[in-house]
């Protein structure tokens, strides 16, 4: 049975969250608080988090923070709040997906299913590819730069496959949006350019093969002509 954590100091918001994701068949913890949260972590295995920003103690953005260096969980954050500034910082933290309150508990469900269901590879034979210094293990989820090991967020370890997968093929920003959160997000293509960035970072030298085509997207080029 899939597992999820439910993390918000609002017990009426945790109540109906529960209700629906066990009408849903996952079975549910809660959390008052970040730190009850981050206990329940070292003690538990979850297929997923969903996590409210505004808490007393400690804040949403440090739990997660703290959460990723325990154990690598997809994360839907909670806020009241919709302002651009907390998504993007939400999505460098390495969350998933971002859903502002006011929500529809339907809704939420389905995007805990979407994001439950992509992070759970079901490939028998994922291959491993090697471009120059670059080594990508798809089924370990490895990324290495001239054979040392990135750390990267879950959604840029999602573009990076994506786009090998569809090596040399130009990629839209909808195209993107579309396969990696499965779902138009905010209609932002701003949210792909911030991850693509974070991406090229995280891949040094080997930035190149992650190409801009101007007033259209992006693809992994390779070989560079």
């Amino acid at each position: 049975m899939r597992k999820i954590l439910i993390v918000d100091d609002e017990a009426k918001i945790r109540e109906v969250i529960r209700e629906y994701s066990e009408f849903k068949g996952f079975q549910a913890d809660e959390a008052a608080n970040g730190m009850d949260a981050i206990d329940k972590v070292k003690k538990n295995d979850y297929d997923l988090i969903i996590l409210d920003i505004m808490m007393p103690k400690l804040d949403g953005f440090t739990t997660c923070k703290e959460i990723k260096k325990i154990k690598n969980i997809p994360v839907i954050m909670l806020s009241a709040r919709g302002e651009e500034y907390d998504k993007l910082f939400g999505f460098e933290l390495g969350i998933d997906d971002y859903v502002v309150k006011p929500f529809s508990p339907k809704e939420l469900m389905a995007r805990a299913e979407a994001i439950i269901l992509r992070s759970q590879p079901n490939e028998v034979d994922v291959p491993k590819y090697d471009f120059d210094g670059l080594t990508v293990d798809m089924q370990g989820r490895s990324v290495y730069v001239d054979t040392k090991k990135v750390v990267m967020t879950p959604k840029e370890y999602d573009l990076l496959f994506y786009m090998i997968k569809n090596k040399n093929i130009a990629l839209s920003r909808e195209k993107l949006l579309s396969a990696i959160w499965g779902y138009d997000f905010f209609g932002d293509d701003r949210t792909v350019d911030t991850h693509i960035k974070m991406l090229r970072s995280s891949l040094g030298e080997y930035r190149k093969f992650v190409v801009t085509l101007r007033g259209m997207g992006y693809k992994f080029e390779y070989p560079i002509n």
